[in-house]
C-alpha cells in the first residue's frame, strides 16, 4: 500500500469539483466543503494537501501556546540534571494533540512528554515534539520550534516545524511543511538543499545530547575535525530547526547521537523532499526508529561519511547502544 499521492488528489479533486491543488478556488472548496474523514486523509497526502489541511486547522495550535508563554517566567522542572521541561512544552502537546485526536481518532501518537496512546494497530503514526529546543526556549534564545512529525507505516509522511525566530520582544515565525513526493515548502515557498561540493565551502551544524559518555566525547572530536576542515561547524541545540536549516540551504549537514522519533521525523522528511540525503551515523539505511542521524545536501555526504562512518564503528566496538531506540509494539511497518 503507498501513501495517496497524485492519484489521490485527482480522484479527490473530481469528487468534489476541486480543481487546481495551487489555486485559490482549491482554497476556497476546502474551506466550505464539508469533507469527510476519509476525504480529509486523502486531500492531507495530495498535493500541498497537508500544507492547506495544516495552515489552517493546525498551524494556530502549534503556534499560539508558545507565542503567548515566550516572553513570560518559566515554571520549570527536570527531566535529568540538565535536561528541563517547561509548562509551556506540556500545555504545546495538550493542544496538538486535542486536534489530533478530534480529527484522526485511530491514529497512533508518541509524544516528547505524554508518551504513546491512540491505537497501536494504526498505519499512522503521529510523532510530536511540542518543543523542540526547551533549553533555548527556557533562555530565551532564538533557536527552537514545534515539531510534528506523521509517519505512513513506519516511513515520514508529513511534516510541520514551525521555528520561532527573532529573540525578545521581537518573536516571529516561519512554518517549514512537507509531505511524501509533494516537495518542501518554507512560509508557502518551495525550498531546496544547497547544491555546495566541497566541505570546504559548507558550513555544518551538529548537536550533543545529555550523556557524557563516548558517544558525547566521539562527536566532540568529530566537532573539532570539521571545524578545522569545513566553514565552520554550529550547536544551535534544535534537531528539527538544524534539519529544517538543511532543508532551506543555509546549512549543508547536520548530525547526532542518540535523537528520539519525535526529534527526527519532522525534518528528516523536510530534506528529502528539498533534494537532501538521509542516513545512520554509520551509514545505513535510516530510519525514525534509529539512534543517529545524518543529513545532509546529499553533494557532500559520501564525504562526511568518511570521517562520521569510521567513528561510529568505533563507538559500536566500544558496545555503545546502537539498536533501535523504539518502535511501538504492533505498530505495522514496511521496513
Amino acid at each position: 500500500m503507498t501513501i495517496p499521492y497524485q492519484g489521490g488528489w485527482n480522484d479527490l479533486r473530481r469528487s468534489t469539483d476541486i480543481r487546481d491543488p495551487f489555486s485559490s478556488f482549491c482554497k476556497w472548496q476546502l474551506e466550505d466543503v464539508n469533507l469527510t474523514h476519509y476525504q480529509q486523509l486523502r486531500v492531507m497526502y495530495a498535493i500541498r494537501g497537508w500544507s492547506i489541511w495544516h495552515e489552517r486547522n493546525f498551524r494556530p495550535f502549534q503556534t499560539e501556546v508558545v507565542m503567548e508563554a515566550v516572553n513570560k517566567p518559566h515554571n520549570i522542572s527536570y527531566k535529568g540534571i540538565t535536561d528541563l521541561v517547561t509548562d509551556t512544552d506540556k500545555q504545546s502537546e495538550a493542544a496538538i494533540l486535542e486536534v489530533v485526536k478530534k480529527n484522526f481518532k485511530n491514529h497512533l501518537i508518541l509524544g516528547e512528554e505524554g508518551g504513546l496512546i491512540g491505537d497501536s494497530l494504526s498505519e499512522y503514526l503521529w510523532c510530536i515534539d511540542p518543543l523542540d529546543g526547551t533549553t533555548n526556549f527556557a533562555h530565551g534564545y532564538p533557536s527552537f520550534a514545534v515539531s510534528v512529525g506523521v509517519l505512513f507505516r513506519g516511513k515520514p509522511a508529513a511534516a510541520s516545524v514551525v521555528e520561532f525566530v527573532g529573540g525578545p520582544m521581537c518573536w516571529n515565525t516561519r512554518t517549514f511543511c512537507a509531505s511524501s513526493g509533494g516537495g518542501a515548502f518554507c512560509n508557502g515557498q518551495r525550498i531546496h538543499a544547497s547544491r555546495t561540493d566541497q566541505v570546504e565551502r559548507s558550513l555544518l551544524v551538529t548537536g550533543f545530547g545529555y550523556e557524557h559518555d563516548d558517544a558525547w566525547a566521539t562527536n566532540m572530536n568529530l566537532f573539532k575535525d570539521f571545524t578545522d576542515v569545513s566553514r565552520g561547524v554550529r550547536r544551535l541545540g534544535a534537531a528539527a530547526v538544524d534539519m529544517s536549516h538543511v532543508a532551506l540551504g543555509i546549512v549543508e549537514a547536520y548530525w547526532e547521537y542518540r535523537l528520539k522519533p519525535w526529534d527526527m521525523a519532522a525534518g528528516v522528511l523536510m530534506v528529502e523532499e528539498a533534494g537532501g540525503v538521509v542516513t545512520r551515523m554509520d551509514g545505513g539505511k535510516f530510519t525514525v526508529f534509529d539512534r543517529s542521524v545524518l543529513v545532509s545536501n546529499g553533494v557532500i555526504h559520501e564525504k562526511l561519511l568518511e570521517k562520521i562512518g569510521p567513528a561510529t564503528e568505533e563507538l559500536k566496538k566500544k558496545e555503545i547502544d546502537f539498536s533501535l531506540w523504539f518502535k511501538p509494539e504492533n505498530y505495522p511497518t514496511d521496513s
